[in-house]
């Protein structure tokens, strides 16, 4: 199976994460996510098969996070507001986000890739 990798090539995280994959030999598409942002439709998509909160998509350590003030306006957005919001910047997802055809993993936790990959 080949999963879609969405990454940003600068992320040391992003990095850490492609080394990964491939020292555990898993076959990936590699998607840039400044060039190649999540629609609206695939974030609904990823946010359900995830089973994690919208918040874990946030890029919540992000320059533009922090100008947007997003720490104080989330809480008072709905859930399709936050969704689109999301597909306006790749800066404001967080990454690495890798899909598969049943699961859907955002940020890199080397504990929990172990465990549901291999």
């Amino acid at each position: 199976m080949e999963y879609l990798f969405i990454c940003y090539s600068k992320c040391s995280t992003c990095k850490k994460a492609k080394k990964w994959l491939d020292d555990n030999n898993i076959l990936y598409k590699e998607r840039p996510i400044n060039e190649n942002n999540p629609t609206a439709d695939e974030l609904k998509e990823w946010i359900v098969k995830s089973g994690y909160p919208i918040k874990r998509f946030f890029n919540t350590s992000g320059n533009l996070y922090k100008e947007l003030g997003l720490k104080d306006k989330l809480p008072n957005m709905s859930d399709d507001e936050k969704i689109m919001l999301l597909a306006t910047d790749g800066m404001l997802v967080k990454r690495p986000i890798l899909v598969g055809e049943d699961v859907v993993l955002v940020g890199f936790k080397e504990e929990e890739w172990n465990k549901i990959l291999k």
